[in-house]
Parts: structure tokens; sequence; C-alpha cells
């Protein structure tokens, strides 16, 4: 699935109507929550039948396109299957029971096939459902005529703090070719360094929050002093929001860009398996781990590695800091220690550095190669466009006379 996004633009009053149909998509989902509490036992088509019911008990849930009530009767069922699933699983902690969706500055509204329509330029799009918000320009990078109207699956409507965007989620397969570059590569992430790879190359930790901080702490002092539901209130808040988004979007925007770049520069990915939310809960660093995004890195990583073709491997992290990457023996350190010596081979070397090459050697064992740390030539030739050859080992037979 593809999601192309592209910015809104109309008038005051198709917003309002936008906002309507936002804020009936969270009635529906909340109301068939409800329904499910007070009806324990019951499954997804149920709920699905239950949005008739809400259509017909109250007219504002009748404005909005039936598709667009399943699509909220979906979401709620989400998190319903999701608890069950971890309670099934028994996963430790809490389990994340269906909570009420309450009014925030961002929100969705979902249609599938109906309730929308594109202009023939496909620069405008309608809606056509009963709060009738009319047309409105989309400004975006992305071109939709390389697509068929049939490839459009679900148009997503999605209220941020500095406006209103549609998405459009398309059938649509991304791959991508390019070369094989015979290099494999390591990383091992940090808070001093972004990340350090096998190669002894550092990225720099942005640290957008950090940066951010001050001007935040201002405009939240800004928005304590505003007197509740004035409309100063809604405006230092609206501008706090914009913040936290500039924020949000400088942080994915370097994630993606460096993932992406580290893709293509190598044949074989390696990285810790690291459990980000028990991390977080240390409250010294909480705040400087959340603000490295390694899960969103992460997830870029393996995003373009299945775009690219490129192998990523999740290893354990235990002991890829106290091991030594020359001789194997185990050198116990503290977190401040950024220094690896061995006093067995007498190895020196930085900590995430030998980390890094520890990284890169377990994942070549998790793909079947012991060797140095160069991908072997199965591993070369299985990334690339070509096929590895199936030949015996033995040699031919002599022809019988």
């Amino acid at each position: 699935m593809l999601v192309f996004e592209a910015k809104l633009e109309g008038l005051a009053q198709q917003y309002e109507r936008l906002d309507e149909a936002i804020r009936t998509a969270r009635f529906v989902r909340n109301s068939c929550l409800r329904y499910w509490l007070d009806n324990l036992g019951i499954g997804k088509y149920e709920l699905s039948a239950y949005c008739a019911v809400l259509a017909k008990k109250f007219p504002f849930a009748g404005k909005l396109n039936s598709q667009a009530r399943q699509a909220s009767a979906s979401r709620a069922w989400s998190s319903i299957a999701r608890f069950y699933d971890n309670c099934k699983k028994s996963k430790p902690g809490k389990k994340g029971f269906p909570r009420f969706k309450k009014h925030q500055t961002h929100g969705s509204v979902e249609y599938k096939t109906t309730g929308w329509k594109l202009s023939f330029d496909r620069r405008t799009i309608t809606f056509t459902d009963g709060f009738e918000a009319g047309s409105f320009k989309m400004w975006g990078t992305r071109d939709l005529h390389f697509y068929q109207l049939k490839q459009i699956k679900r148009v997503r409507v999605v209220r941020r703090a500095d406006g209103y965007y549609v998405q459009f989620c398309l059938d649509q397969e991304r791959v991508e070719k390019r070369q094989p570059t015979g290099k494999t590569v390591g990383l091992d992430v940090g808070l001093t360094h972004f990340y350090t790879d096998s190669d002894g190359q550092t990225i720099e930790n942005p640290r957008h929050l950090r940066k951010s901080e001050k001007a935040l702490k201002r405009l939240s002092r800004k928005l304590s002093r505003t007197t509740k539901g004035s409309k100063n209130r809604v405006k230092a808040r609206n501008r706090l929001s914009r913040k936290h988004l500039k924020v949000s979007r400088q942080r994915k925007d370097f994630a993606v860009k460096l993932a992406r770049c580290v893709i293509q520069s190598n044949d074989l990915v390696a990285y810790e398996d690291l459990q980000v939310r028990n991390m977080v809960r240390n409250r010294q660093l909480s705040k400087s781990i959340s603000d490295a995004a390694w899960s969103a890195f992460r997830q870029w990583l393996e995003y373009f590695g299945k775009v690219f073709g490129v192998v990523t491997v999740a290893v354990p992290p235990h002991y890829t800091s106290q091991n030594c990457s020359n001789c194997g023996e185990a050198i116990k350190k503290s977190l401040s220690q950024r220094t690896h010596r061995c006093h067995h081979c007498g190895f020196v070397i930085d900590r995430d550095w030998n980390a890094a090459i520890n990284i890169l050697e377990l994942a070549l064992r998790t793909v079947g190669h012991t060797g140095t740390l160069n991908a072997s030539e199965d591993i070369d030739l299985c990334i690339g466009e070509a096929t590895p050859q199936c030949k015996s080992s033995r040699g031919k037979r002599k022809p019988k006379k």
C-alpha cells in the first residue's frame, strides 16, 4: 500500500463541516466501543450492523457516509482485537484496554470508495456525503495521474495543527531497483552519536526536541496564563501545537533520509533488537531516548529494506558492548566508560565502534556466514539480480564403453 498526502485548501465554512464529519466519526467509534462494553462477546460484524442503528437514531450520524461509519466501527474493533491478542499472548504490563477518544487538536475521518470524488485533472476533491463540505484544492508533490481510480482503496481526511490534509491509500506495491554494492554494515545507536557503524563512521544526534525546548517552554507558559474557554487560549494552544508538529516532522524527516541512505549504500544492514518501551522507563534518559526516535529509524530501515531488496537483520543486544570484537572476551564496563580496553589482547577501540562490529558479526552468523566482516558470495547473489546456480560437487561420470 502506498499513501499519498496533500493539503486541502478551502473556506472557513468548509473546514467547519469537515470538523463535523471528524466529530461524527469519533462519536460512532465511541458508540461502538460502548456497545461492546454493554454486550461483551459480540464481534466485528455486530459492530458494523450497529452503525445502521446509530444512523437511524441520530440524524447527524446519518449524514456521515455509510462506509465512513463502517470504517469508524473497524477502528473500534481493531483496538478490541489488539486487547484480546495481548491478553492471549500474556503480554507483560498493560494490555491496552480500549479507551474512548476525546476531542483533540488532531483527528481524522476515513472514507472508502464512496463519499468523495476527484476532478478530471485530479487537483480537486469533492466530498459528497451529508455534511456537504464541497470541493477542496489539493496542494502536494504527488501526482495521482499515474494510478487508476480503482486503486484508491481509502481516502482519509486528517486534521492537524496547521490545517487539513487528505491521504490516499493506493493498492500498489513499491519496488525500486538498485545496484549491489557488496558492502555490509552494523549499526549501534546511541545518545552521544545517533549511530556508529562497523566502519567507525558516526552520525551526530540532531536533538530536535532539545533545541526547541526553550521555545516550547515559552509557549507553554503563555498557554497556562490564558483564561480557559477564551479565544486567546485557542490561539495559544494552536501555536504550541504547531511547534510540537514541527519538531515531530523534523525528527521524521531525519529518520527517513538517513534510513534511505543507509539502505542504498549497503547490501546487508544489522542493528540491535532494542526494547525501547522498557528503556524509556529510565527517568534520567527517557527524554533523550524519545528524542532520538530509534524505533522510527528501525521501522524505516525495514521498510526501505523491503523496497530496495536489502537484507535487514535485528540481532539480540546482549553483551554487544561488553564482548571484545577482536578476541571475544567479555570486558565489563559501566555506561560512563566510552572506550573499550581489552585486558586479554590489548585491543583499544571506541565503545560504540566495538559494539557495531559485534552486531555485524552476529548478523552474518544469523544469515549463515561466519567468516570475515564482508558478506559471503551466496548472500550477494541473493541480494542482487543474479540467481545462484546449483552445481554438483562431484565430477561427471565417464561414459561407459
